[in-house]
Parts: C-alpha cells; sequence; structure tokens
C-alpha cells in the first residue's frame, strides 16, 4: 500500500507542475481578452489584472468598424490564403524536383533554396523594396504576397523534400508504364501522398504571414490595403494610445491562430515527427 502510495506522488507533482505552467502560458491570453473589453484608467491604474468593472462593447465596435480592423482583417486573409497556396504549390514542384528527377542541376537548385534559410528577412528588405518599386508594385496586394511567398520558399522545400524522398521508386515506375506523364505523376501520385507536408508547411506559411509587420508597414502606405498588424500598431500616436480597442483589435487579429491550433496543432505534430523519421 505503501509503495503505490509512494509512486502516486511522483506522478501528482507533475500534474500540477503541468497544471501551472499551463495557467502560466494562457493567462496573457486571457488578460488580452479582459483588457479588450477596459477602459485606459482600467487598464493603466486602477484595474490592470482584474476583471473589467463594465464589458466595454463599444472598443470591440472601435476597433472593427471605426478604426477599419475588418477591412484590414479581410486584407490579411487575402494576402495570406494567396501566399499560402502559391507558395505550398511552388514548394512542392521544386520538392518533387529535386527529390526525385535526376538532372545535372539538382544539387545546385538544392542549395540556391537552402541558403534562404541563412539570410536574415530584414537583410532583405531595402532590395525587395527597390525591386517592388521599379516594377510599380508598391502600395499593391502583390506587394506583400510575393515577398511573403519567396521569404516562405526555403523552409517549406526543406520539410517537403524527406517527404518526397522517402516515397518508393516503384510508385513512378509503375505510374510510368501505365502510361502516366511527368505531370500525372506528380499531381495524381505523388501530391496527395504528401498532403501531410503541405497541411504542414501551409499553416507554418500562414502563421508567419499573418504576423509578418516589417515589410506590410514599408510596402502598403494605403490604409485601405494595410493588413491587421500595421492597423493595430496605427492605435499607438504621440500623445496617446487607445488600449482597450487597441487590445480588441489583438483579440480579433489572434481568432485564425486560435482555431489552427484547436483543430490542425495535432496534424502539425503528426506531421513533424513524421518528417524526422523519414528524414
Amino acid at each position: 500500500m505503501t509503495t503505490t502510495h509512494n509512486r502516486r506522488w511522483p506522478k501528482v507533482v507533475l500534474q500540477i507542475a503541468f497544471l501551472i505552467f499551463a495557467v502560466i502560458q494562457l493567462y496573457p491570453l486571457v488578460w488580452l481578452v479582459f483588457s479588450s473589453f477596459k477602459t485606459n484608467i482600467e487598464i493603466t491604474g486602477s484595474n490592470v489584472m482584474g476583471l473589467p468593472n463594465e464589458w466595454r462593447w463599444a472598443n470591440y465596435d472601435y476597433a472593427l468598424f471605426k478604426a477599419n480592423i475588418a477591412r484590414n482583417f479581410l486584407n490579411s486573409l487575402m494576402y495570406t490564403t494567396v501566399t499560402v497556396i502559391i507558395s505550398a504549390l511552388l514548394s512542392a514542384m521544386v520538392s518533387f524536383a529535386v527529390a526525385r528527377m535526376k538532372w545535372k542541376l539538382n544539387n545546385v537548385v538544392l542549395t540556391f533554396f537552402m541558403l534562404g534559410l541563412m539570410i536574415p528577412v530584414h537583410a532583405t528588405l531595402l532590395p525587395v523594396f527597390q525591386m517592388l518599386k521599379m516594377t510599380s508594385l508598391l502600395n499593391t496586394p502583390w506587394a506583400l504576397i510575393i515577398p511573403y511567398t519567396v521569404s516562405a520558399l526555403p523552409t517549406t522545400i526543406f520539410i517537403m523534400i524527406g517527404f518526397f524522398r522517402a516515397l518508393p521508386g516503384e510508385l513512378e515506375e509503375a505510374s510510368v508504364v501505365d502510361g502516366c506523364n511527368i505531370y500525372q505523376v506528380f499531381f495524381r501520385i505523388m501530391l496527395p501522398l504528401v498532403k501531410p507536408a503541405i497541411v504542414t508547411t501551409s499553416i507554418f506559411t500562414f502563421l508567419s504571414a499573418w504576423n509578418e509587420l516589417m515589410f506590410a508597414n514599408t510596402f502598403i502606405n494605403d490604409p485601405d490595403l494595410a493588413t491587421i498588424t500595421v492597423a493595430i500598431n496605427s492605435f499607438k500616436s504621440a500623445y496617446a494610445t487607445e488600449f482597450g480597442p487597441m487590445f480588441a483589435g489583438m483579440v480579433v487579429a489572434t481568432l485564425p491562430m486560435i482555431i489552427i491550433y484547436l483543430f490542425l496543432s495535432n496534424q502539425v505534430q503528426k506531421s513533424i515527427i513524421a518528417g524526422a523519421v523519414k528524414g
């Protein structure tokens, strides 16, 4: 009886530790939600940590409609969705070509894309700005979609190559014998088999593009084309900051990431583990 009791204590302690860790991790999000209903006076002094004295839904009304957060949310959703689709297709095609096809520049192309992992994004700001200016793409949706897509390719290709290399070569041989050309082999045979990798890389790309601020703040000056991160940042001024509406905007901006985590976190974990084993 004593032995069984002693064995339970480590499990209880571990569970308590995990519970404390979970509370610490979740508290900033809970605090953000509560603060989005408060006034500036509550947030900056009288009621920093507690529940709102009055639940001010007007903060959300101000953020969504008067501050144009709703439009900026749709802008970010459009830019991010297009980026995810283009980067997923391009990275899958490049990964297939590098991992499954034999040609002279195979390693050169792979090295070229992997070098992108070594270049800081901030170092590309000025060159990308000059190229967008020369091509008259500044203040257009493509001013963000193109840089987001290019910056996502090295990571997505790196992940997808491991999945493509793990597929048996007999699949392609059997497909060719059945009369499939290279495009049919890719789209009908190979692409469905690497769906877990596509989902995982698409999530990473979505989160990266959704949270990006530097490019969005530099390449887009039109408020009607601005992303939600830029719109939230604009709540700060030289004289005052509307913390309540700003936190309300942050809650709205956080919703897609929460939804992705709730529904797709297991898929991401399984894909990463599978990719590590296959690699």
